[in-house]
C-alpha cells in the first residue's frame, strides 16, 4: 500500500512519516531565504545589485563590439552620425575595460553570436548593442530588462538576458504588449526612489512595467519628462553624490524633482564639449568622482572646481556612434 501523504510538513520528516523526500518527507530541506537575502548572500545568484547612481562602482557590463558594427548603409540607418572604425573602437573598450578595473570595478562582458555563450542567435549583434546602459536597470534584487523602442535594436534585449544569465543576474521583469524602456531612462535619486524618463524611449507602460519591480521592493518610482533635445533621461542629468547632479537642459519635472529632495543642480550650457564631446556623459566611480570622455577641458575644469575628481578615458568610436562613456556602461553593482 502507497505511503500517506501529510501536508504541512516544511521541515523534514516527522516520526512515523514514510513520505519520499519529494513530497517533504526524509532528506527535505525546505527553503527559507528569500529572494532578496539569496541575492545579497552571492550565492544562489550573484550578489550584484544596485540602489544608487553614485555609491562605489563595484562592477559593470560592456558590450564587446561585434563584427555586425561592420554594417552596410548610412550610419542613421543605424541611428549613428558616423561609420565608427571597428578595430579602434575595440581597442578604446578594451582600454575602458582597464580603467574600470583600476578602480576595483568587476567587468562582464556582453558578446554576441559566434562566442561562447548559453544561446547562439542567428545573426551578428545588431550595432548599437555597445550602448549596455540602454539595455537592463539594476535594483537590488536584479535586473529589468529593456525592450527597444527603435526596430533597429530589437533582438540586442535577447543577447544582453544570456549575458546577465551567464553573470547569476536575476531578470526581475520583460516589458511586454507595447511597452518599451530602455535603461538610460531609469536613474536612482536615493535609496527609495527611482526616476524613469518618459518620452521618446521610454513610454509609460515601460514606466509602469519598472514601477511594479520596484514596488514590491519597497521603492518609489516617478515618472519625469524627457527633454526633446535628448536622447534618454541620462541625456539631460547625472548625479555625482546624494547633494549633487549635474544638468543640461533638464526638464522642469526633474528640476523640480531634485529640489524636492535637496539635491544641489550645477548646470551647464550645450557646448561642443557637452554635446558633440558628450562631457557629461559620465560613469560616476564613487561619490564625487567620475570616469568622463577625454577631450574636454573646460568641463573638466568646472567639474573639479565644484570638488569633483576626474578620471578620463579616450571614446572617439563610440562619440561617432552616438554615445559617451555613461551610454556604453551597464552598471552591476554599486557598494
Amino acid at each position: 500500500m502507497a505511503s500517506t501523504l501529510k501536508t504541512g510538513n516544511k521541515t523534514g520528516n516527522k516520526t512515523g512519516d514514510n513520505s519520499p523526500s519529494t513530497l517533504m518527507g526524509a532528506g527535505w530541506r525546505g527553503r527559507t531565504r528569500s529572494h532578496a537575502a539569496e541575492v545579497a548572500a552571492g550565492a544562489v545568484w550573484a550578489g550584484f545589485g544596485v540602489r544608487s547612481h553614485y555609491g562605489l562602482l563595484r562592477a559593470v557590463m560592456l558590450a564587446w563590439p561585434d563584427d555586425g558594427l561592420g554594417f552596410s548603409g548610412a550610419p542613421a540607418d543605424w541611428l549613428m552620425n558616423e561609420r565608427p572604425d571597428l578595430e579602434r573602437m575595440r581597442a578604446e573598450a578594451l582600454g575602458l575595460a582597464e580603467a574600470y578595473q583600476r578602480c576595483g570595478a568587476e567587468v562582464r562582458w556582453i558578446r554576441g553570436p559566434g562566442t561562447a555563450s548559453l544561446v547562439a542567435a542567428p545573426n551578428s549583434a545588431p550595432p548599437n548593442i555597445i550602448f549596455a546602459c540602454d539595455l537592463f536597470f539594476m535594483t537590488p534584487e536584479g535586473a529589468v530588462l529593456a525592450r527597444m523602442a527603435a526596430e533597429q535594436r530589437a533582438g540586442e534585449e535577447r543577447i544582453v538576458a544570456v549575458a546577465l544569465a551567464e553573470a547569476g543576474v536575476p531578470i526581475l521583469a520583460t516589458p511586454r504588449g507595447n511597452a518599451t524602456f530602455e535603461g538610460a531612462d531609469a536613474m536612482w535619486i536615493r535609496p527609495d526612489l527611482v526616476a524613469v524618463g518618459v518620452g521618446r524611449r521610454t513610454n509609460e507602460e515601460g514606466f509602469r512595467t519598472v514601477a511594479r519591480v520596484l514596488a514590491d521592493q519597497g521603492v518609489d518610482c516617478v515618472s519625469v519628462e524627457i527633454p526633446a533635445t535628448v536622447q534618454h533621461l541620462l541625456g539631460s542629468v547625472n548625479l555625482v553624490d546624494h547633494d549633487l547632479a549635474v544638468a543640461w537642459g533638464a526638464s522642469p519635472s526633474m528640476r523640480a524633482l531634485l529640489a524636492r529632495v535637496g539635491i544641489k543642480v550645477l548646470d551647464f550650457e550645450s557646448t561642443a564639449e557637452v554635446v558633440a564631446g558628450r562631457a557629461l556623459n559620465f560613469v560616476t566611480l564613487a561619490p564625487r568622482q567620475i570616469l568622463m570622455p577625454a577631450g574636454s577641458p573646460q568641463t573638466r575644469r568646472r567639474l573639479e572646481d565644484a570638488g569633483v575628481e576626474v578620471h578620463e578615458q579616450a571614446v572617439a568610436q563610440y562619440l561617432r556612434a552616438a554615445g559617451g562613456i555613461g551610454c556604453l556602461t551597464g552598471v552591476l553593482a554599486r557598494g
